[in-house]
């Protein structure tokens, strides 16, 4: 059997699809081929795992034709696929599994992709509103439709040992070890502005956790947080905060750092469902979005949130213009957080 799997187009959503991937892995067995449709981008999100025997590199805004909807589509049909899950919403995911051919083709009827589909979804909606439902649930829901018993709903990833040797060197290169616990700052996110909170913030928050603890503090980024990242370190100005900027920054090494960290403080971005599939302590910040899209099983987290009249509204931008959902969310809150998960992972290693 040819099972295919339209997997998201967001890093975080990629982990929460891991324990439907999970699921269906173990249903369709040893016997059935599964083939991840993947953006290139998020492929080292799964890297390490193997539960997906197939990948195909789809983005239709690529320059690369192998790539492009034409192609993947004559690579599907080639493949005959038997069942396809669809992951993302979109029309175009709908379209591309009505003419990949495939028998049954299974996702949520959303954004008119409804006759494309031979096993339709329903969202929940609360009036005119789609009711917030974790992503976790809503693509275990996609399991359940295939024919898959109830699951953990928990998050899991892997490493690759050579991003492991990476992470290896960074340590050594940084002087990491030398600190007891490795805090890791992921503060920013490809969503948009909105999600972000205050430069000077992660910086204040840097200088306080290693003054009052012995940690160090690193700051993750993608190459489009760069500079950000190189900002926080430099204004920080301490030994022992310090930034991937002029490190290795693919997601492969970046997950590997989460990992072997004693706690991770991130934005509401994908990077921050490492921490829950790698059991970390997490500290998340939330603004614009509804927490309850994202839950996850993750005892470590907590989630912080300034309620304002205006929110959460969902948008990229702030839209009055004052973000006063991330900037009223003061140091001193999240600071609080950080030094109980610092104290509490220090007794649990003297226990």
């Amino acid at each position: 059997m040819n099972v295919v799997l339209h997997l998201p187009n967001w890093i975080g959503d990629v982990v929460m699809a891991t324990p439907t991937i999970r699921a269906l892995r173990q249903h369709f067995g040893t016997g059935a081929t599964l083939t991840g449709i993947m953006r290139p981008d998020i492929a080292d999100v799964l890297a390490g795992t193997d539960w997906l025997d197939e990948t195909i590199y789809f983005d239709r805004r690529s320059q690369t034709v192998e790539r492009r909807a034409r192609a993947v589509v004559g690579q599907l049909r080639r493949l005959r696929p038997d069942v396809i899950v669809l992951f993302p919403n979109s029309l175009s995911s709908g379209l591309l599994a009505w003419r990949s051919g495939a028998r049954r083709r299974i996702g949520y009827a959303r954004n008119g992709r409804s006759p494309l589909l031979t096993h339709r979804l329903r969202h929940p909606r609360s009036g005119r509103s789609w009711t917030p439902v974790s992503a976790v649930d809503a693509f275990l829901e996609l399991a359940y439709a295939v024919g898959c018993p109830p699951q953990s709903r928990q998050l899991e990833l892997a490493t690759r040992p050579e991003d492991e040797r990476t992470v290896d060197q960074i340590w050594d290169r940084l002087d990491l070890s030398r600190s007891r616990q490795v805090v890791i700052f992921n503060t920013g996110g490809a969503f948009g502005a909105a999600k972000d909170w205050p430069g000077e913030y992660f910086v204040e928050l840097a200088q306080r956790t290693v003054a009052d603890h012995d940690a160090a503090v690193l700051v993750i980024c993608g190459p489009g947080e760069r500079d950000n990242a190189a900002r926080i370190e430099k204004q920080a100005a301490h030994p022992r905060i310090l930034s991937m900027a002029d490190q290795d920054l693919s997601l492969g090494v970046a997950k590997a750092c989460v990992r072997r960290s004693q706690l991770m403080v991130t934005t509401d971005s994908g990077p921050r469902q490492f921490a829950a599939a790698f059991r970390v302590p997490v500290v998340s910040l939330f603004g614009p979005i509804d927490p309850r899209w994202s839950l996850n099983d993750h005892p470590g987290e907590t989630r912080l949130q300034h309620a304002v009249e205006c929110g959460p509204c969902g948008e990229r931008v702030c839209p009055l213009g004052h973000h006063q959902c991330m900037r009223d969310l003061t140091v001193d809150r999240v600071y609080h957080e950080v030094a109980k998960k610092l104290h509490a992972n220090l007794a649990t290693q003297a226990a």
